[in-house]
C-alpha cells in the first residue's frame, strides 16, 4: 500500500498563486513518477503535470505550461506543484498520484494510487 498526503490549497484571488504538496509513504515503488490530476465540480478528472522518478523531466497539460511548475524532492518522497497566475477556470479539487513506473503522463491509468484531494478555489 502507498499513502499519499496532501496539503497546501485554498483560496486565491484571480491572478494569485497558491501551492499544493504531495508526500508518499508505505511501499512505494523504488522508482516511480508522480503527477497532479484535477476536477472541478461537474467535470471529468484531467491531467495537470507529472514528474519522472528523477526529477529530470516534467510534463504539463497545455492550459498549466508556463503558469504550474512541478518538482519533486525523491529523499522526501514529495512533490510540490507551484501555480502561479490562477483563474477561476482552475478551480477544482487537486489529487497527486503515484505511478507504477518511472514515466508517467495524462493517462490515470498509469498511476495506482491517489492522494483524498486538496481544494484549490479561484475567485475575484
Amino acid at each position: 500500500q502507498v499513502q499519499l498526503v496532501e496539503s497546501g490549497g485554498g483560496w486565491v484571488q484571480t491572478g494569485g498563486s497558491l501551492r499544493v504538496s504531495c508526500a508518499a509513504s508505505g511501499r512505494t515503488n523504488s522508482s516511480y513518477a508522480m503527477g497532479w490530476f484535477r476536477q472541478a465540480p461537474g467535470k471529468e478528472r484531467e491531467f495537470v503535470a507529472a514528474i519522472t522518478w528523477r526529477g529530470g523531466a516534467t510534463y504539463y497539460a497545455d492550459s498549466m505550461k508556463g503558469r504550474f511548475t512541478l518538482s519533486r524532492d525523491s529523499a522526501k518522497n514529495t512533490v510540490t506543484l507551484q501555480m502561479n497566475s490562477l483563474q477561476s477556470e482552475d478551480t477544482a479539487v487537486y489529487y497527486c498520484a503515484h505511478s507504477s513506473g518511472p514515466v508517467a503522463g495524462p493517462r490515470p491509468d498509469d498511476y495506482d494510487y491517489w492522494g483524498q484531494g486538496a481544494q484549490v478555489t479561484v475567485s475575484s
